[in-house]
């Protein structure tokens, strides 16, 4: 389908360009002995305290210290952070390849529900590929707790799409989270919804 009216390509980070395996986190905290791991936190339904961390309300050390506190016994900050960056996991390299030349012939920008300590691990992951930064890939990078605003939030995409200078319908946004592909089409955004065996030149079919 395709839209010359398309200027920007908006695309979200794990799960879209980072392998994401969120069961792995759920598991990981299971066996640290963190009750209802599954109820507090999974891809489509958080818990507060990881909303309020995702947003930046609250520090790395104080997100640590609220899991800490749900747990009944004693567990070290570098348990719980390798716990929670248990589901981050590998850039696909053809995948970087193709963001690296759409890149070369329109605006491609990044737009991430994120925190302090996957980002960091995120950014471990990348620099053992050839592009050691996102920010060789994107005009602009928006991450969650920087900005202070997350997806689904209509909102955010205004605010995003505004701070790109560009017009809702001249953005192809790419997610793989149902709920952010639906409060991106309330804000106007044209919408990928990016499932297991969705392949990037699909994008190419819009532009």
């Amino acid at each position: 389908m395709k839209n010359k009216k398309i200027k920007a390509v908006l695309f979200d980070l794990g799960g879209v360009i980072i392998d994401i395996d969120y069961l792995k986190t759920i598991q990981a905290f299971t066996d640290l002995g963190l009750k209802n791991a599954k109820t507090l936190y999974n891809q489509f339904d958080q818990g507060q305290v990881f909303d309020d961390y995702e947003v930046g309300s609250i520090s790395s050390d104080a997100f640590i210290e609220a899991v800490q506190k749900k747990i009944q016994y004693p567990i070290s900050s570098i348990q719980i952070t390798e716990a929670w960056n248990a589901m981050i996991g590998t850039y696909p390299i053809n995948k970087l390849d193709f963001i690296m030349d759409l890149s070369q012939r329109i605006p491609c920008y990044l737009l991430s529900n994120t925190n302090e300590i996957h980002l960091k691990r995120a950014g471990e992951a990348l620099i053992k590929t050839k592009y050691a930064r996102l920010e060789l890939l994107f005009e602009k990078c928006y991450y969650s707790h920087i900005i202070g605003k997350r997806k689904p939030h209509i909102e955010t995409f205004q605010w995003v799409i505004k701070d790109m200078s560009c017009k809702a319908e001249e953005v192809l946004f790419i997610d793989d989270s149902l709920q952010h592909i639906e409060g991106a089409k309330k804000a106007g955004i044209n919408t990928i919804h990016f499932q297991k065996d969705t392949r990037f030149k699909e994008i190419e079919d819009w532009l």
